[in-house]
């Protein structure tokens, strides 16, 4: 045993450990950016079919003719993109919203049922994406008409059961002393969760928005589902265009991936103060 802990005390043991360690996590952090550096790279290249594409690491040219090629392909190009941040943005603010009302409910009210609601929602949460599309699919196209609309891309991700479970998680964290005070001064339950839990809960609402625009941008399936005309596309769907039965423009769909790509950066490093925060939350207790 004191063998073992000299070792681990040599500062030469320490540094090598430290090493060994910066140097596999730099591999995975290599790995995790490259397909992101590869899309880039591949963007500049010139808007040739997939059989004149010549894959390369570096860069052999830098053109940005496959972004031009992206918005003058169709008048639609645009209208992609406003979909999908009109989509993501609206999912977004909806779920941070409602996902916190529902949080604040289930963490500080106390009313009959609380304890069996929250359980169900959780047992939702086990049932996988791909088994409600059917149903859903249904509902909204054949039973409301909603096909090719922005409702039909909105609605089912108005608020999630994860944001929930996240915003009641968090904000059972908060003290019922906080709360008690605010009553004695007066405060409906309305003023408390307006003026003591949102404040208190900026690190969680951030987290759920990060989240939240990320998945809602990223979609494909469902929007691939319910549009039918280029017009209602969103960014994700709209780069499927960009593939044919005998080829593909690789360099303009790696362009438009790489716009897609731009508001989530945005987002994160705005909020990415709050983000880190929230990943550590509850980690230190104090």
């Amino acid at each position: 045993m004191s063998l073992y802990s000299n070792h681990a005390g040599n500062p030469k043991v320490k540094t090598m450990r430290n090493s060994i360690i910066f140097i596999v996590l730099l591999l995975f952090a290599l790995a995790t950016i490259f397909p992101i550096y590869f899309m880039f790279i591949s963007a500049l290249g010139d808007p040739v079919e997939a059989g004149a594409v010549s894959y390369s690491i570096f860069p052999t040219k830098v053109s940005f003719a496959s972004f031009k090629f992206f918005f003058d392909y169709s008048e639609y190009s645009y209208r992609w993109l406003l979909n999908s941040l009109i989509v993501a943005a609206t999912v977004t603010v909806s779920n941070v919203i409602f996902a916190s009302m529902a949080g604040y409910a289930f963490s500080k009210l106390r009313f009959k049922g609380r304890g069996f609601l929250f359980g169900l929602l959780l047992m939702s949460m086990m049932i996988p994406y791909q088994v409600t599309q059917v149903p859903l699919y249904i509902l909204v196209v054949n039973v409301f008409n909603l096909q090719d609309t922005y409702s039909a891309l909105i609605m089912p991700g108005l608020v999630t059961v994860y944001n929930i479970f996240l915003a009641k998680q968090f904000m059972s964290s908060i003290p019922n002393e906080i709360m008690e005070s605010a009553k004695i001064e007066g405060c409906s339950q309305f003023q408390i969760y307006i003026r003591i839990i949102l404040p208190l809960s900026k690190t969680v609402m951030a987290v759920m928005a990060i989240l939240t625009f990320m998945d809602s941008w990223n979609t494909f399936f469902w929007p691939l589902l319910v549009t039918n005309t280029m017009e209602m596309q969103t960014i994700q769907v709209g780069l499927k265009n960009f593939r044919f039965a005998n080829t593909t423009y690789i360099a303009p769909m790696m362009a438009g991936a790489t716009i897609s790509a731009l508001p989530m950066f945005v987002l994160f490093f705005s909020l990415q103060k709050y983000f880190l925060e929230g990943v550590t939350v509850g980690a230190v207790k104090g």
